[in-house]
């Protein structure tokens, strides 16, 4: 029933563009006892059906930024072709600490800084209130 709990979440997160796959990858390799290259195996398959899924729901809703895409996508392909060559020839116990390294970084980095972007913007492009001067 966890497992189903879990794996629920990681669609959530995931579909939202959050990174649930570290949800998944934490649940994997902590607490169901599953070595680090199984579990990113897993965490790419289970990918595929959610990205899909979601990549539909987000270009049915305007969301998706096809500039944007264009300008990430062959970065993003190459990047996928290398990890995947060089999870092949890196030991299990490295992983889990870069993995763990990334996490700590990241997520240090996000306490620390301030995203402008999310705040309420007025006409001319600031997030201070506009009084009519």
């Amino acid at each position: 029933m966890m497992n189903i709990i879990v794996g629920f979440l990681t669609g959530v997160v995931a579909s939202m563009g959050l990174g649930g796959g570290f949800v998944l990858m934490i649940w994997l390799t902590m607490f169901s006892d599953v070595g680090q290259k199984e579990a990113q195996g897993i965490n790419l398959l289970f990918f595929l059906p959610i990205a899909l899924v979601s990549l539909v729901l987000h270009i049915k809703g305007g969301l998706i930024d096809k500039s944007l895409l264009k300008k990430y996508l062959l970065g993003g392909v190459l990047g996928a072709v290398i990890g995947a060559l060089a999870m092949q020839v890196v030991a299990s116990e490295l992983l889990r600490k870069l993995f763990a390294a990334f996490l700590i970084v990241f997520g240090i980095r996000e306490l620390l800084t301030s995203d402008k972007k999310d705040e309420p913007q007025n006409e001319k492009g600031t997030t201070k209130p506009d009084i009519g001067t």
